[in-house]
């Protein structure tokens, strides 16, 4: 018995004795299954091939990113938040190591994981049985659980406080249930948006953008964007990071703003004239 990993979106699901006919994350239209066909590993494999590591980067105080280097899958970043006693992980990723649980233990471990929407979900079941901390998914996304597990603690409706300045809201849009995670006291005491790719920051990192299928190159709907634009505008924050690394450093509260008004026009026909 195994736990199979999708090659192509990274998620891991539960045991079975041989690999799943198919990844319905990736089948689905926001994801999409590698044009060589359907492919799977194991974190086993992964590790016996001595070819990955996790790099960990501290990027401000009490924020570290941890990339895995060649990538796995989508290759996003996760995020642990560390400090005043209570320690976050956002998002997830599929590779975790002896290295990168040391390190995590020596910051004080992880007192709660919380995700931004499915295609991050990867190995999040096995990282929370090593911390022994609870998996917060907003129930919207529920479906998408392809391992289950009894840390998972799905959360409803638009805002879940999970203590220390530390807040989940809904925003909807990339998925139902997709979420950003807003850190109070993070950025100097300015704040802190971790998004996710649920608002996206683009090549010109003054700006950021947002979709329904990002390889496939699916709008979101004007009238979407700008719901998720009025859930975002009473936060406050000077500083978002996406899932790829990417940084908006400064006005990142006005970036979203008027990105948002940006996208409006031109999914209207308002910006240019081509």
């Amino acid at each position: 018995m195994k736990k199979y990993i999708c090659t192509t979106c990274g998620v891991q699901y539960t045991e079975s004795a041989c690999e799943p006919e198919r990844c319905p994350i990736c089948e689905e239209e926001r994801q999409y299954v590698n044009p060589g066909g359907q492919s799977w590993t194991t974190h086993e494999e992964l590790v016996e091939s001595g070819n990955y590591k996790n790099i960990i980067t501290k990027e401000e105080e009490g924020l570290y990113s941890i990339t895995t280097t060649p990538k796995i899958g989508i290759g996003q970043t996760a995020y642990l938040v560390a400090g005043d006693g209570f320690n976050i992980l956002w998002d997830c990723i599929t590779f975790l190591d002896d290295e990168t649980i040391a390190f995590i233990r020596s910051l004080g471990g992880i007192d709660a994981i919380a995700l931004s929407h499915p295609h991050y979900y990867s190995r999040q079941a096995d990282w929370s049985e090593v911390f022994d901390a609870p998996i917060y998914i907003h129930r919207d996304d529920s479906e998408w659980i392809m391992e289950p597990s009894e840390y998972i603690q799905p959360w409803e409706g638009e805002e879940k406080s999970l203590g220390n300045g530390l807040n989940l809201h809904r925003l909807g849009g990339h998925f139902k249930g997709g979420a950003v995670l807003h850190w109070r006291n993070g950025g100097d005491g300015k704040g802190v948006l971790l998004s996710g790719d649920i608002i996206q920051v683009v090549a010109d990192t003054r700006w950021v953008s947002f979709m329904y299928s990002y390889p496939n190159l699916i709008p979101l709907p004007a009238s979407k964007v700008e719901k998720m634009a009025l859930k975002v505008q009473p936060l406050s924050f000077n500083r978002l990071y996406n899932a790829f690394h990417k940084v908006v450093k400064e006005n990142a509260h006005h970036a979203v703003q008027r990105s948002a008004e940006r996208y409006i026009k031109a999914v209207n026909g308002e910006l240019f004239n081509t």
